[in-house]
Formats: structure tokens, sequence, C-alpha cells
């Protein structure tokens, strides 16, 4: 399996990372893609990366909740990086309005003009998206009729736009959600199709079931891996292969 999204770099594992590493590996996680936060994670995921370098996979972006009065020279660091690092995708970006819009301005440009980069290199995105999927779609139609690749993140939108992404060229990003007793997660899956979904934790959040309120890693991606399976009908080797096709495909990893 591939765990398309993690954050194992972060100070949350220092005190057992390399304990997170091998309980990943033995659970049947071969890789970890490191999605970049702001200018502050870059040394802290590069250091993951040199630690574990057949493990892991790095992406460089800003995410939006970051996004801040000096956000101008932020970018000019994230785009010296992806020219000059060894990263697979731009990420993670987007929109994210869950707890206020003072920067709904800023973010459609750092969206934008990370779109822009990512088209421009030939790498896929990575893309959160939180209380913002209309916002989300205006900016990806100003690009017109682009051919995207990448991946809507924690997908946590309807079937609309499920279906939405997956017509722009998205693949959808499923995690520990997929396991909550309420989510309509399921439902919106089983109507997609497993060829556009990857497999993902976000660790250390949103650990799935029946780890819900614990520390995420890499390992308990088999819970989510096993949810799918009962949603699809399909044993877990299935899905593990048609997931870690489609990280492959995408991410080149």
């Amino acid at each position: 399996m591939i765990d398309t999204h993690s954050h194992i770099f972060g100070p949350e594992f220092d005190d057992d990372r390399a304990e997170v590493v091998r309980r990943a590996k033995d659970a049947g996680v071969n890789k970890v893609l490191l999605a970049n936060v702001d200018t502050n994670t870059i040394g802290q995921m590069k250091r993951c990366r040199e630690e574990y370098p057949d493990f892991t996979a790095m992406a460089m972006g800003l995410h939006p909740t970051e996004i801040r009065d000096c956000w101008k020279d932020d970018l000019r660091q994230i785009y010296d990086e992806l020219q000059n690092g060894d990263y697979v995708a731009v990420g993670e970006i987007g929109l994210d309005f869950y707890w206020d819009r003072n920067f709904e301005k800023e973010q459609r440009e750092v969206m934008r003009t990370q779109m822009a980069w990512a088209l421009e290199m030939n790498l896929p995105v990575i893309l959160h998206i939180r209380k913002a999927y209309a916002e989300a779609f205006e900016v990806l139609s100003d690009f017109g009729n682009r051919d995207f690749h990448g991946v809507f993140h924690c997908f946590s939108g309807g079937l609309e736009e499920a279906k939405k992404a997956i017509r722009m060229g998205f693949f959808l990003g499923i995690g520990g959600v997929l396991t909550y007793k309420n989510s309509t997660l399921g439902d919106i899956i089983r109507e997609v199709g497993l060829e556009h979904l990857l497999l993902e934790t976000d660790a250390p959040y949103l650990a799935p079931v029946p780890y819900r309120g614990k520390r995420n890693e890499p390992a308990f991606m088999t819970a989510v891996r096993d949810k799918m399976s009962e949603i699809f009908n399909q044993n877990a080797q299935v899905v593990d292969e048609i997931t870690t096709k489609n990280a492959r495909n995408l991410f080149g990893i």
C-alpha cells in the first residue's frame, strides 16, 4: 500500500518515528508521501526524507490555512524548492474556509499560482479543500480546459463534487473519515468506483475507527482499506492493488 498523504515528519513523531515506520512496513505500507505545510516544515520534511529515502517521497506546497501577510515571500521559497528539490507533486495546496475567510482573496491567488506551477512543471497537485468546493472549482475553471492530474485529499464533498473532480482528472483521497459512524463517504465512493480512489492517512490527524481520538499513523491505513473492501465487496488485496496502482500512476512512486 501507499499512504498518499502523511505528515510523519512533524514533531508528533519525533520520539518514535523509527517505530512508526516499522509498524507501517509490518502492516504492508511500503511508501508514504510527505505533504508539506508551510516554510517552517520544509526542513523537517527533508530530514525525514533523508532518514527514510526508500520509504518516503515528498510534495511541496503552501497550505491554505498557513497563508499570512508574508505569503508572497513564502511562495518564493516554495517555488525555489520545487525547482531545485526532489518533489513528486505540488501540495498540499487549496482553499480552507472552515475557520474564517479573512484571507479568502489571498488563498485564491496562492492556489491559482501553485496550480499554474504544477501545470508548468507537469506535476500532480494535492488539493486541500474544506468548506470551499464551489470556490475551488471556480479557481480551477480559470484554467479553462487544461488537463489536471492530482487528488482531492481527504475528500469531504458530496457526490456531485466527487463526479466533477473526477471529470477534471482528479482522484479522491480517502482516509479515516470513511470509517466514522455517520460518514456518507461510503455511499459516494461506491458510486464513483475504486479506479478513482487513493488511500491516505493524513497522519497524525483523522485516525480511523478503532483508533479514533489517537494519533494517526500510516499503519492504521489497514482499517481504511478494510472498510473500503467491505463497501466494494472486494477482498483487501484487490483494494490494495487498485489503489496502489492509482498512486503509482499519479505520482510516479
